[in-house]
């Protein structure tokens, strides 16, 4: 399996709390963010966020 590259755009205000949890972790954001995506339970909890959001905007 080989790797490529994922770039984003986000809030000043996210960053600052992905900076948050991840020094108090002592991890960089990345690693942070790397670590929360290969977590078992994140398609689920995914897929709840999208659910959410849609029942939010009248999509579903």
């Amino acid at each position: 399996m080989g790797t490529e590259v994922l770039s984003l755009r986000i809030d000043g205000e996210l960053l600052a709390r992905l900076r948050d949890h991840a020094s108090k972790r002592g991890m960089s954001v990345q690693d942070y963010v790397v670590r929360t995506l290969i977590r078992d339970d994140f398609d689920e909890r995914f897929q709840t966020a999208v659910e959410e959001t849609e029942k939010f905007y009248g999509v579903t």
